[in-house]
């Protein structure tokens, strides 16, 4: 039996939400569409395609989660299988439901949906990549996706970029978007990013569901080189929970349509250096988005003896309950980063550390600063954009990681999340 699509109340924006969504650029060769389905809530968009111009080249990353789930495992063998010259390709993307954790049933799903798109748009299945997002071990309502498939391929626009970024959305409360430009040899070459992610938040490759287009004219092995490079500056730096998700996706799509040449020398590291930028805007989008924040927070790690040691001290830092309800509550309890320097299991030693709030030095040589104040740490607090400073003063390596605090509305949202 079919579970009725049901009306669900939206979240208020996050507060730290961009003021607007960006003004993408058209990127040739990409075209979206986007509808509402039903898969679970009534009067939303829930499904959004993606046809990619033949010639188009796909670079991806995705979720590490031994309960990966099937859309996850079916487009890791489709990126690894050899392309048909020329072919193009599609994207088909739902929420409300991460067909994750449901056995033969969901590889059927799968199947289904991704054939039916190929059969609309006349590519071979081995070329349609589909995402699922929303609520794990559910059957995921296939019939409703494949019941739409004519209508939005009918709907397929070079302007729909929005909408397909609306369409995404599970707890978010804004959609996402980035965007970049690059003049290169010939013309100009555009990049157009969109993303979801609010909650179960602690990626190990990507984050939760992201697509990137661009008509550059790059091999795909060179594209794969690149998004692998800025994983570990972009959504592998990020964190809301501490909890990785089964559905995690990335992929990046190059159309080859800009009037460029293909890309090599200094302009293909000028492009690098633009993708890494977009990469790393929607990771911070979704810690802005992040269920109940009300405060960014930059945990900055220098002086580490190994980057394993910096990643250690910045993720226990990031991913404390203590640190970040104390930033919920604006109380500047240095302590519970002392704690969670201790407890990352990184070399440290007590004299050796300093710990600032954004300019204002809180501790160094073993014990609080004489120059702190309670009164200076409380007012920094206040903000909405907030830097943790830590050098362990043993060795060189550094890493940075971003996070958001932990307020009551975090337990509401998730709380109901199936009702």
């Amino acid at each position: 039996m079919v579970a009725q699509a049901v009306q669900k109340a939206k979240h208020p924006v996050s507060p730290l939400a961009p003021a607007a969504f960006p003004a993408l650029p058209l990127i040739a060769g990409a075209e979206f569409s986007a509808l509402g389905a039903g898969i679970k809530y009534q009067n939303r968009k829930d499904v959004m395609l993606v046809r990619l111009a033949p010639g188009s080249v796909i670079a991806g990353a995705f979720t590490r989660s031994t309960t990966r789930s099937a859309c996850v495992r079916d487009c890791e063998a489709k990126l690894a299988a050899k392309v048909p010259a020329g072919a193009g390709a599609a994207i088909v993307v739902n929420s409300g439901n991460s067909n994750a954790f449901t056995g033969k049933r969901g590889e059927q799903a799968v199947a289904a949906v991704t054939g039916g798109v190929a059969e609309a748009l006349g590519l071979p299945a081995s070329r349609v990549f589909s995402s699922s997002t929303g609520v794990i071990g559910e059957p995921l309502p296939h019939e409703k996706i494949t019941a739409v498939i004519g209508d939005l391929a009918a709907g397929l626009s070079e302007q729909g970029i929005q909408m397909a970024a609306e369409a995404i959305m599970t707890t978010d409360t804004f959609p996402k978007g980035a965007t970049a430009t690059v003049e290169a040899e010939g013309g100009a070459v555009h990049i157009a990013g969109i993303a979801k992610g609010s909650g179960m938040i602690a990626p190990d490759m990507a984050t939760m569901l992201v697509y990137i287009f661009t008509d550059a004219k790059i091999s795909q092995a060179n594209l794969q080189k690149l998004v692998s490079r800025h994983l570990s500056g972009s959504f592998n730096s990020i964190t809301v929970d501490s909890d990785t998700s089964t559905s995690d996706t990335l992929l990046v799509a190059a159309t080859g349509q800009s009037p460029a040449a293909e890309l090599k020398g200094a302009a293909l590291k000028a492009f690098e250096t633009a993708l890494a930028a977009v990469m790393q805007d929607l990771a911070l989008q979704v810690v802005r988005d992040g269920e109940g924040a009300s405060k960014l927070i930059e945990v900055r790690v220098s002086g580490a003896a190994s980057d394993e040691d910096a990643a250690k001290v910045a993720f226990a830092i990031a991913n404390s309950p203590l640190v970040k309800t104390a930033v919920a509550g604006e109380d500047p309890n240095w302590g519970r980063i002392v704690m969670a320097v201790g407890k990352s299991g990184a070399a440290a030693e007590r004299d050796r550390l300093t710990i600032r709030f954004g300019d204002i030095l809180v501790a160094e040589k073993g014990w609080k600063s004489p120059s702190y104040t309670e009164e200076a740490g409380a007012e920094y607090m206040k903000g909405q954009e907030l830097l943790i400073d830590v050098s362990l003063g043993m060795g060189r390596a550094k890493r940075t990681v971003w996070t958001c605090d932990l307020t009551n509305r975090y337990i509401e949202i998730n709380a109901d999340y199936r009702s």
